[in-house]
């Protein structure tokens, strides 16, 4: 359960609770996606023609779901690595899919503290993102930039 509650949003009640619906064998699943699935948090995409259709994750244990929601919500409110994935999806997909994008990584995170009980959860940060990719991050502000002031920006090296 200690494993459980450094994940950020979780916390001790919402440990107790995963715990409870999936148990700590980790065993009767052979990869985190595969639990993911079995808890009905990985998305699937319908598509035929070109034309996207309705779809949903499926409808699987409510408790579950609840709990995972509920510990999605609370990591989106974090300056953390969930939180920023949550920011970072939600400006393009909308806030239903980037809670169920957060709660898929929760699960992912619970499965493996859970598969090794040494595993302790080290957050990556909230510039994660920024630090792998800085030249993707230079282009984001000045396409930023450029939509703000409606001119042309350009960059120079200070050298």
């Amino acid at each position: 359960m200690a494993q459980l509650d450094e994940i950020p949003g979780v916390g001790r009640i919402g440990a107790q609770e995963l715990i409870a619906e999936i148990g700590t064998e980790m065993g009767r699943f052979p990869s985190a996606a595969h639990l993911v699935s079995w808890a009905k948090f990985a998305p699937t995409t319908k598509a035929s023609a070109g034309k996207t259709k309705s779809s949903s994750t499926g409808k699987g244990n409510p408790w579950i779901g609840a709990t995972i929601g509920e510990a999605a919500m609370g990591a989106s409110r974090t300056k953390t690595f969930l939180g920023s994935r949550y920011r970072r999806i939600v400006k393009r997909r909308g806030k239903q899919r980037a809670l169920v994008a957060v709660g898929n990584s929760i699960l992912t995170i619970a499965y493996h503290l859970l598969l090794d009980p040494q595993a302790r959860f080290v957050d990556l940060g909230a510039d994660f993102h920024d630090r792998l990719h800085p030249q993707r991050r230079t282009r984001q502000l000045i396409r930023e930039l450029e939509h703000l002031s409606g001119k042309q920006v350009t960059l120079h090296d200070a050298a």
